[in-house]
């Protein structure tokens, strides 16, 4: 069995993707998109390594971006087989492409209008929408904690990840030539006790296992410590009558803050104020979660049990932004209040125009709640930039920005060793990826000097064999 990494690798964190082969099968784990600047778009394609007319099905983990975004080139490409995934990805996956379809075609027709001024000819995306409804129609849902046939010789387990709705760790069980091997894909795990989704189901054994390091050398705040910072935060803002601005993943912490918010209005541990979802992406999102309770921890469950969280945000005059001219309008409302807008790293959407607007003013406050690769306009705030471009345009870095690392739907170095502990009686061999180089290299060393088994750091397309 041979296994080809195609994304998340070399100290990338983005475009998630491995082709396992045996002489029987071909299966895909994840295509996701790469993302961080010119030079990942430039990975946005068909890997050489990757022959429609043999690859027998695509298996997905969860429904990012970075671990869907590339799927439609599938279809482009002649892809034929299923993508098999739960049924709360299906919904979600559906949700971000057909999104990313409508960013692209939104972006090149500003940059076609520039080429053809000055007579250059027109690019093209990637895909559009008739590719990402041709790929949807290949998807089919699987259960958790079922074994089912995914290719001659192959089955899939999925399993609780916790990371996002739907999400799983996947282990892909091999048979070939009489030999019996147990591979396992961690996907994106998230931290034990986060709020909403239930915690990250460890395996018990396996002879490979591909574990992700976004955040393998530090661990976050513990999640209550979190929440306390946050208060405090939010208190002095109110208290400057100024904005928070947070770029928000849509999917995943959207909801969590308007959980979180909800809460803290509820339990009075600050005085209600407007909170605007400013994402028609977040809208549609929630809408899906609100169809999976299955999906909950028995905490957000009870919570629910109460009253509704809408409630509690209408009564703080908290409304949805979904119209160009409704965002806008937040232009003129005053503080204090909250803006919850895409993209989680401030490289596109509509938190772009509110940071325009605010970034200069000492009154507001950026909170960074989620990972911010490198290159993206959320980093260079993260790295404390006093001045960013935006939209071409030179913006003072006079706000307050803060980094609330204990909000991330990734599990720190605790977490990752604690689900990898399960498995390393089991001894199995362990490749990072999904994580910058330092962060490989810190859970290499922490799972050398804990289990007594040493870790592979491979590059973009690398290929191990078992």
């Amino acid at each position: 069995m041979k296994i080809t990494i195609l994304g998340a690798a070399g100290g990338e964190v983005t475009g998630s993707a491995y082709l396992v082969r045996t002489g029987a099968a071909q299966v895909l784990i994840d295509f996701g998109m790469f993302q961080g600047g010119h030079e990942a778009d430039e990975l946005n394609h068909v890997p050489a390594e990757l022959a429609m007319d043999r690859l027998d099905a695509v298996l997905l983990t969860h429904a990012h971006l970075d671990h869907v975004g590339r799927l439609p080139l599938l279809e482009r490409g002649g892809y034929a087989g299923p993508v098999r995934c739960t049924p709360a990805t299906i919904d979600l996956a559906g949700l971000i492409l057909r999104d990313s379809a409508k960013v692209q075609a939104s972006d090149l027709e500003r940059t076609n209008r520039r080429r053809r001024r000055a007579g250059k000819e027109p690019l093209e995306p990637l895909y559009d929408a008739g590719h990402v409804e041709a790929i949807m129609g290949r998807f089919a849902a699987v259960p958790y904690n079922s074994p089912v046939a995914v290719a001659d010789g192959i089955s899939a387990r999925f399993v609780e990840a916790g990371h996002m709705l739907g999400s799983a760790s996947i282990e892909l069980t091999v048979e070939e030539k009489g030999a019996r091997k147990t591979v396992i894909f961690s996907g994106d795990l998230g931290p034990w006790g986060a709020p909403i989704l239930k915690d990250p189901e460890p395996f018990q054994g396996g002879d490979m296992v591909f574990l992700e390091s976004t955040y393998g050398d530090r661990d976050h705040k513990p999640f209550a410590q979190t929440v306390e910072e946050f208060i405090v935060i939010v208190r002095e803002a109110a208290a400057a009558k100024g904005k928070m601005l947070v770029p928000t993943f849509a999917v995943g912490r959207a909801q969590v803050m308007l959980a979180l918010l909800a809460w803290m209005f509820r339990r009075g541990k600050v005085k209600p104020f407007p909170v605007y979802l400013d994402s028609p992406m977040a809208v549609q999102a929630s809408k899906i979660y609100e169809e999976h309770p299955e999906l909950f921890d028995e905490e957000t469950l009870a919570f629910l049990r109460e009253r509704p969280i809408a409630e509690d945000l209408e009564m703080a005059h908290s409304k949805a932004t979904v119209t160009p001219e409704e965002s806008k309008a937040l232009n003129d409302v005053r503080g204090p209040c909250m803006i919850l807008a895409g993209a989680g790293m401030c490289n596109a959407g509509r938190i772009l125009h509110h940071l325009r607007q605010n970034l200069w003013k000492p009154e507001t406050r950026v909170l960074i709640v989620g990972y911010q690769a490198h290159g993206s306009l959320g980093r260079l705030l993260v790295d404390g930039a006093r001045e960013v471009k935006i939209f071409g345009e030179p913006i003072a870095v006079r706000a307050n920005v803060h980094t609330l690392g204990g909000f991330s739907a990734h599990a720190g170095q605790r977490d990752l060793l604690h689900w990898f502990g399960a498995l390393a009686p089991s001894k199995p061999r362990v490749i990072l990826t999904h994580g910058e180089n330092r962060s490989r290299e810190a859970l290499a060393k922490c799972i050398q000097n804990k289990f007594g088994i040493r870790s592979s750091t491979p590059g973009l397309h690398d290929t191990v064999e078992l």
